[in-house]
């Protein structure tokens, strides 16, 4: 899969049904809500960013309802916010797949594509989907990619499976910046972040100014 075209790829992403728990949920999803998008979601950006974010999975009635990550409910509101205030994004919020914003730099996907039961993928779930982010990541590094954004702790240890290393090597922590062996030869930093969910950001365990701090680092690195 490693040579496919971006089109493939992305048909490859949309038809998988080899995770069974998650198929059939999304069937009944489905079968619920009519006009949701209820498949796998591709991922959404620039072809050759220099900033590649992960998330965790999509959103029931965000990713999952309109198609785009981060679309369309709470977690993606800070996030097209700080996207958008540092030159990442044509608009500061995302409400539906054909609202025109366009991404500039950057790319965003998921470490698993489909919705899960109560948003929590079960390990088997993250290990099957990780084919589909290791082909991401390589051609993200082919591109010239140097900034992966991880979002949450499970997206962390998603990146590093897609790059074969070891989670106790590279610790997940808010703020925290790990250089990681790329294969592109250009340098390859993984930077952590708390997830912009509902609960993280109405509990103020993530806050705008902590988000923009890992903007901030991202900025200042790339630009190096």
């Amino acid at each position: 899969m490693t040579d496919i075209s971006s089109h493939a790829f992305d048909q490859a992403v949309l038809s998988c049904r080899q995770c069974p728990r998650l198929s059939g949920f999304l069937q009944t999803v489905k079968n619920q809500h009519p006009d949701y998008h209820a498949r796998p979601v591709i991922a959404f950006g620039e072809a050759m960013p220099k900033l590649l974010i992960v998330g965790l999975a999509p959103g029931m009635h965000g990713a999952n309802r309109t198609g785009r990550p981060f679309t369309g409910d709470f977690a993606g509101i800070l996030l097209y916010q700080t996207l958008h205030r540092f030159g990442f994004a044509t608009r500061n919020d995302s409400i539906s797949a054909n609202d025109g914003l366009r991404l500039m730099g950057c790319r965003i996907t998921n470490a698993v594509k489909c919705l899960p039961p109560e948003n929590k993928p079960i390990p088997q779930e993250i290990k099957q989907c990780n084919q589909y982010l290791s082909v991401e990541i390589n051609q993200f590094m082919k591109g010239g990619g140097i900034a992966v954004l991880a979002l949450g702790t499970v997206a962390h240890q998603a990146v590093l499976m897609s790059l074969q290393l070891k989670a106790k090597d590279y610790p997940f922590a808010h703020g925290a910046v790990h250089a990681v062996p790329s294969s592109s030869g250009n340098g390859l930093r993984l930077y952590d972040s708390y997830h912009c969910s509902r609960y993280n950001t109405q509990t103020k365990r993530l806050t705008a100014e902590m988000f923009a701090q890992v903007f901030v680092q991202i900025i200042t690195d790339i630009k190096l």
